[in-house]
């Protein structure tokens, strides 16, 4: 529409921009006319306003019914049936921004694309007045944030040449540092790293220069994420919040887990071929392999995964399902905990349910090209669950039973080797001169390997390290052998011949290592392990395990790393059984090794368990040597307390299964910590220590506590209560009584919580117990702070340090710090705030504790805040959120809660700066991960009611 005079548009603007509110005439004289207005006064308003209807309104409209009401003192535009693009841009956006925070970001990109279509050039173009300038720049403000926020999306995406040609923009905004941000995180998206670092020192020093100050928080961050190759801080997940793993398609530095190739692949060439052939394209596609024991199935997969590599981008896995190992069973449960840490899940929690761990793990693999190996499968219902859900994956099964049931897209049966292939396998190990001198008797040889790789890898590592014997030589030892063999119950006589031939030739400090090396409580075991197991120095150990692993007989997966082959340990276990007093100190002595670390880690400390041995000469020189120690078994150790209790070693099991609870706990492995210790109570009625059957109870309340399952926790440690006062047993008495005050505190019931405490303080000082005594009174503290008993609170957390300080386990102190320091925080004692805090980032930083780092940071954020030190409160909360982005929304229970912490406080700063823009973004980010959080709830419980 011709709408006539530009301050004739300029009083439409002012209306239409405040719709449904009355804008009185001053307020449009000011706004159109400012410091100069007309001569005629007010009157000039109603000929602007009836121009202006006679343009908007149908024909026949009177005042009354007009879309501009004339009121007393002012106009109102009315805004029923009235569409004004303002009001499409803000709904727009909005709907941008639940999508965003719904991990729907496509659904995003769209609706900010919508937004900057609504833009003609500039603003509200042309209109004079003091209102048109104010409402011009701020909707060029929020032009930019629409920009802003659909470039962020696309780097998201991972549409990174989109992404730079938008990025472009920032040229002609040199100063404006979000996009030259969001154009670093662009170049490095598209593997751009050096152009990335060059954009952040142009604009470093173009700030420098001409404006004399340094660059942002925010682009700051991001030139340190640059440098560290932090893929996560700069690209993002591409899915929802609740299932982000920090992937992302295109990652050049996928993780790799395949095992060391096997070595020359013989006659197998038609069976690679197959596995290496083109699948359906936009599938996943399945393909198995099974054949008999020894066959070579495991490395027929591993050479195919390798050739298959390429195609695999996103990383290639290797799980070994165990179904006929002597170490027990992986379930699909750990077989997908594992594979999400593979990916890259922190240590922390991640769901037991097999429905959500299957959910969890198909939409961390959606948008991924994996290639996943799964070997020594059992049946279809193990590896369902593990399939994942990319377009383009690759899954390779090798087991020994023919998997029917599952829908696979090709399936190859491994036969043993024919004579042909088996000898030419047999010449190039021993040598073809060699094999050529005594055709007849290679042929024999291979008979009684019956063409099974495995068997004859070994024999020919016998006759590569004995020159001196011919090949018929061989053959008679191992004709002879035959006849005084037992049965292999996993196998064929030929292979077991093999195994005791092999072991026939070591010297007897080789015999020794390899028959403990049966008794290992793990598949895969180090170098402190075996010396343990042997009694022996390290180096010593070393050239031992070395040497077994020229002869075949034990594999090295990883440097550092051993395993043995399933028929290999099976063999070697059976030998150490005929020397049952040497076993027995072997076996004992692994596991004395995980019940030394266990204890020396937690924060009992070696010497605060009552009952069991106590470390004598263990290994470790630092209890965080024990836990790094601990960390490489990996989800191993639970195992290590099934092997224990399997072999009748029910008090090990019970005494690893106790002392492992902090170091589960820690790391928010709670489903592994039930595990072991439900495995341990199982069979406490067979150990000798009493305390067990009350401890391990003990121990799974303290375990629901933190899994806030609070009615398991109670039945327990009620229990344990009640065994430990028939039975007179101060210390698990205490331990009870704490941890159902710690019950009590989290349902509410403060005034039994402290009841509670109370006696276990006590109990705890008469038995000059620190350990006891500090987290009882940690947890009796906070009772009397959510009652407001500032003071008594205070007492209790002084007193709680002191009994910390005695054992000086960072965590424990850490947790003293900083309950006081909240108390003084909320009582606006910022001195002595800021100090707690700062020595509680200190311990964090000490032991890696990056959950106690985080909130210790904003929590000493919001006490600078308190003193007027506003700059420095905004740069430690930002500090705060780098370290909470370093916890996984998947392990941590707390990680939401965190965030709108944190978020919450910075806002605050913000606002107490001047920053309104800023804080609003802050305040509006807690709104949305709490809307998106009680969504994921909603959804958990209409899962569990089904």
């Amino acid at each position: 529409m011709d709408l006539g005079p530009v301050r004739r548009q300029a009083v439409l603007a002012a209306l239409a921009l405040r719709p449904g509110f009355l804008v009185s005439h001053e307020q449009l004289l000011d706004g159109v006319w400012g410091a100069e207005p007309p001569k005629s006064g007010r009157k000039v308003l109603p000929s602007y306003v009836y121009a202006l209807r006679q343009l908007l309104d149908t024909e026949g409209t009177g005042p009354a019914d007009s879309v501009i009401r004339g009121e007393r003192g002012g106009y109102r535009l009315v805004v029923d049936g009235l569409q004004l693009d303002v009001a499409d841009l803000a709904e727009q956006v909005a709907g941008a921004q639940r999508a965003k925070a719904a991990g729907d970001l496509t659904t995003a990109m769209n609706r900010l694309s919508g937004a900057l279509a609504l833009f003609r050039g500039e603003p509200l173009a042309g209109l004079p007045g003091p209102f048109a300038d104010v409402e011009r720049q701020r909707l060029s403000e929020r032009l930019r944030t629409v920009r802003t926020q659909r470039l962020e999306c696309l780097v998201l995406l991972g549409r990174f040449a989109d992404a730079l040609d938008l990025a472009a923009l920032s040229l002609s905004s040199p100063y404006d540092e979000s996009l030259v941000a969001l154009r670093m995180r662009a170049l490095y998206g598209s593997e751009r790293q050096a152009e990335a670092l060059n954009v952040y020192q142009d604009t470093l020093e173009r700030l420098r220069d001409e404006l004399g100050v340094g660059p942002g928080d925010e682009l700051r961050r991001v030139h340190e994420a640059v440098l560290r190759r932090d893929d996560e801080r700069l690209l993002g997940p591409a899915m929802a919040r609740s299932a982000a793993l920090p992937t992302r398609p295109g990652l050049r530095r996928a993780v790799n887990e395949l095992p060391g190739d096997a070595g020359h692949l013989i006659g197998r060439e038609a069976e690679l071929a197959q596995l290496i052939s083109p699948s359906v394209p936009g599938s996943v596609s399945i393909v198995t392999v099974d054949g008999t024991a020894g066959v070579g199935k495991t490395a027929l997969v591993v050479r195919a995964a390798r050739e298959l590599s390429a195609r695999h981008p996103d990383g290639c896995l290797f799980v070994d399902l165990r179904a006929h190992s002597t170490q027990r069973r992986q379930s699909p449960e750990q077989a997908l905990q594992r594979l999400l840490r593979s990916l890259g899940a922190p240590k922390g929690e991640l769901p037991s349910d097999l429905e959500e761990l299957t959910a969890l793990w198909r939409a961390a693999t959606s948008p991924l090209r994996l290639l996943l190996v799964l070997d020594d499968a059992l049946d279809a219902d193990q590896i369902r669950p593990l399939l994942p859900a990319g377009a383009g994956s690759t899954v390779l099964v090798a087991g020994r039973r023919r998997l029917a049931e599952l829908d696979a897209d090709r399936r190859v049966t491994l036969e043993p080797l024919e004579s042909g292939d088996a000898v030419s396998l047999l010449s190039h190990i021993i040598g073809e001169e060699r094999a050529s001198r005594e055709p007849e008797a290679t042929r024999q040889l291979v008979g009684l390997c019956d063409g099974l790789p495995l068997a004859l890898r070994i024999a020919g590592s016998r006759l590569q390290n004995r020159r001196t014997w011919t090949v018929e030589y061989l053959v008679g030892r191992m004709e002879g052998d035959e006849h005084r063999l037992g049965e292999l119950s996993v196998g064929d006589r030929s292979v077991e011949a093999t195994f005791r031939l092999s072991y026939d030739q070591l010297a007897p400090e080789q015999q020794r290592g390899f028959r403990a090396l049966g008794l290992a409580p793990t598949v895969e075991f180090d170098v402190l392990t075996a010396a343990t197991m042997l009694d022996r120095p390290s180096y010593d150990t070393e050239q031992i395990l070395e040497s077994l692993v020229d002869t075949s007989l034990l594999q090295q997966p990883r440097p550092g790393r051993y395993r043995l082959h399933d028929l290999v340990r099976v063999h070697a276990r059976r030998l150490a059984e005929a020397t049952p007093a040497e076993a027995a100190a072997a076996r004992t002595a692994a596991l004395r090794l995980y019940l030394d670390a266990a204890r020396i880690t937690s924060d009992f400390g070696s010497a605060g368990f009552p009952t069991g041995p106590r470390p004598a000469y263990a290994p470790f020189t630092h209890w965080q040597d024990a836990e790094t120690w601990l960390d490489a078994a990996g989800g191993e150790l639970a195992d290590v307390v099934g092997h224990a209790a399997a072999l009748g070693e029910a008090d090990h099991a019970c005494w690893i299964a106790e002392a492992l609870v902090d170091y589960f706990v820690r790391q928010g492995r709670y489903h592994e910590c039930q595990t072991a210790l439900e495995i341990a109570l199982a069979h406490v009625d067979e150990a000798t220590d009493q305390r067990m059957a009350l401890a391990l109870r003990n121990c799974l309340g303290y375990t629901g506590v933190y899994q806030r399952r609070y009615r398991q926790a109670r039945t327990c440690v009620t229990e344990a209560l009640d065994l430990s006062r028939r039975r007179t047993d101060p210390f698990e008495e205490a331990r009870a009584l704490a941890a159902l005050g710690a019950v009590d505190l989290s349902v509410g019931d403060d005034d039994l919580a402290i009841r509670h405490l109370t006696e276990a303080v006590d109990l705890a000082r008469h038995l000059s117990n620190d350990w006891i005594a500090s987290i009882s009174l940690v947890t009796l503290g906070l009772a009397h702070q959510f009652r407001r008993r500032n003071e008594e609170a205070l007492a209790c957390f002084a007193d709680a340090h002191t009994h910390a300080e005695t054992d000086g386990r960072p965590r424990v102190l850490g947790r003293t710090l900083t309950c006081a320091a909240d108390v003084h925080l909320r009582l606006g004692h910022y001195g002595e705030a800021k100090s707690r805090f700062r020595q509680a980032v200190e311990l964090g930083e000490q032991v890696g504790d990056i959950f106690l780092c985080a909130r210790s940071l904003t929590r000493l954020g919001t006490a600078e805040l308190g003193e007027g030190n506003l700059n420095t409160a905004v740069a430690l909360h930002h500090q705060a959120l780098l370290q909470h982005q370093l916890l996984s929304p998947i392990t941590d229970p707390s990680y939401h809660w965190l965030e709108m912490d944190i978020r919450s406080r910075l806002g605050h700063a913000y606002l107490a700066t001047g920053r309104v823009h800023e804080a609003r973004k802050q305040f509006q980010a807690v709104l949305d991960v709490h809307a998106a959080r009680a969504l994921a709830i909603e959804e958990l419980k209409h899962r569990e009611a089904r």
